[in-house]
């Protein structure tokens, strides 16, 4: 009853046009950067961090419009919830699908890779635009609040995209290869993993940053051609992904090469325009010098060893 009664009055809000709620991130971005000052600190670390070739004042704009573009980000998800699939074609426009569904003709599943970078929550809207005929999924972890959990996969699954926790994705994808059905399946992973997953450090943004493998492993395993997801913002409310290829054949890139190969494009994409990385994220919570204290040389030469 409780998950209902809070859908209801999320579509209610969410029915809004999007230039009413446009004007609700306006006021929400005073509020939160002026008066609440959500995070501010933690932002303002991380791009002097990752910037420190720019000027205090360039720091301090891009945190602003960081701000803007995160109130926007907001409204735009609560927009998943009611708006209709001709729109969501019109405002979250995919470069190169014709490139996938080629792939899933030839027998071959596909791999994306995603950061938090522009509106990655639109992207579930992929299935509106696949003709590929292959099993549509994207991984997420399952949220504390069983109301929470249950509202946004309401949401990401209005675009014909299946939502797999990310404990049981790899055995149901694995299953569905081994039914012989060819999979679309999409990864954010410029996350912080756990000590134990720390497999791989590339430098990112001027830190040295553990970076989450499970994606290239999964991708490994199924053999599948990767894609990364270049987004650009032409104006507000409307995006672009644009289907980079990463790789044909997993087994011609090197150990982690995947990987590194994301952070790179992913750095591009960021460097480009910063503004629209979350960076009140805490990416770099968990340090180098964290994992070394946590283990002895032996363990953290196994963990290191693995992909």
């Amino acid at each position: 009853m409780a998950y209902k009664i809070v859908l209801f009055l999320v579509r209610a809000v969410a029915m809004l046009p999007l230039w009413v709620l446009y004007r609700l991130s306006d006021l929400l971005y005073f509020l939160v950067y002026y008066v609440v000052r959500y995070r501010r600190r933690l932002v303002r670390r991380n791009l002097t961090d990752s910037f420190p070739e720019r000027p205090a004042e360039e720091i301090v704009a891009i945190e602003k419009r960081f701000y803007a573009w995160f109130c926007d980000y907001l409204v735009e998800t609560l927009k998943l919830f009611s708006i209709s699939p001709d729109e969501m074609r019109r405002r979250m426009r995919i470069e190169g699908v014709e490139q996938v569904d080629a792939d899933v003709a030839a027998g071959r599943s596909v791999t994306f890779l995603l950061g938090h970078y522009c509106n990655w929550e639109w992207f579930s809207s992929y299935g509106l635009h696949d003709g590929s005929g292959a099993m549509l999924a994207q991984l997420y972890h399952s949220l504390e609040s069983p109301v929470a959990d249950r509202l946004f996969l309401y949401a990401r699954g209005r675009g014909g995209v299946q939502s797999l926790e990310m404990k049981a994705a790899f055995q149901i994808l694995l299953g569905w290869k081994r039914a012989g059905k060819q999979s679309v399946t999409g990864y954010i992973i410029d996350q912080s993993p756990g000590f134990h997953s720390m497999h791989y450090w590339p430098m990112f943004l001027n830190h040295d940053t553990p970076a989450y493998t499970g994606a290239e492993r999964i991708a490994r395993v199924l053999d599948t051609t990767v894609y990364y997801i270049d987004f650009t913002r032409p104006r507000r409310g409307y995006y672009v992904g644009c289907l980079v290829r990463m790789c044909d054949r997993t087994e011609d890139v090197p150990k982690f090469g995947i990987t590194e190969q994301f952070y790179r494009l992913l750095e591009r994409s960021i460097h480009a325009h910063p503004e629209f990385w979350l960076w009140s994220h805490n990416r770099w919570k968990r340090t180098r010098a964290d994992f070394n204290a946590t283990f002895d040389e032996a363990e953290r030469n196994r963990i290191l060893s693995k992909l």
